[in-house]
């Protein structure tokens, strides 16, 4: 029997996957793909592959997937960007612990605030139990040196490419907004990503 899951709610097809309809995890999964795309794009990861990030956001939007539940008034598309986000910090803490040498050194690129939409800041923060204020501290402190390191290093072309290739649109995409080819779009992300690493 053909679904047409288009047509259903998210909470009618979380509702039949709690009845083991392994189509319904399959379109939801691939319905919110992009969430895991979105997040892991905004952690830069020096000597490591993003892709490695992007199957823990895929595990962490399979939970969310998983453990919902509706009837607690969340929405879903809110509480799979949580699951994604904690399973992403997960792999980065459990990289400190030299679980995952690649991932120990790692730079989060966050939320959005100044003149071009956004702005550096630590989101590695911890559960209380889990906070360790001498690292908290220095975490901010290279997030405020990024952040210096972007206003001084990047032209203002390359700032509003950052901004809008952190917003998870495609070099087409950056390229019709700025008016520019996608050869230039991809120069300066290539740009920027030699400055970030130095």
């Amino acid at each position: 029997m053909n679904v047409d899951y288009d047509s259903l709610t998210d909470n009618e097809i979380i509702a039949r996957i709690s009845k083991k309809d392994d189509e319904a995890i399959e379109y939801m999964i691939k319905k919110y793909g992009n969430i895991v795309k979105r997040e892991v794009r905004t952690v830069y990861l020096i000597g490591a592959e993003t892709e490695d990030l992007m199957q823990e956001g895929m595990i962490g939007l399979f939970k969310a997937v998983r453990d919902f539940e509706a009837d607690k008034g969340a929405v879903f598309s809110t509480f799979a960007t949580l699951c994604i986000r904690r399973q992403i910090k997960t792999a980065i803490s459990n990289s400190n612990r030299k679980k995952h040498i690649p991932l120990n050194s790692y730079i989060s690129i966050y939320t959005e605030n100044d003149e071009y939409g956004y702005e550096i800041e630590d989101n590695l923060e911890t559960d209380n139990q889990n906070s360790n204020p001498e690292e908290m501290i220095i975490a901010k402190e290279q997030s405020r040196a990024l952040n210096d390191l972007i206003e001084k290093r990047l032209s203002s072309l390359e700032k509003k490419v950052l901004k809008y290739y952190l917003e998870g649109l495609s070099y087409q995409e950056i390229a019709q907004r700025l008016d520019k080819s996608d050869k230039s779009v991809d120069n300066a992300l290539q740009r920027i990503r030699r400055k970030l690493s130095e």
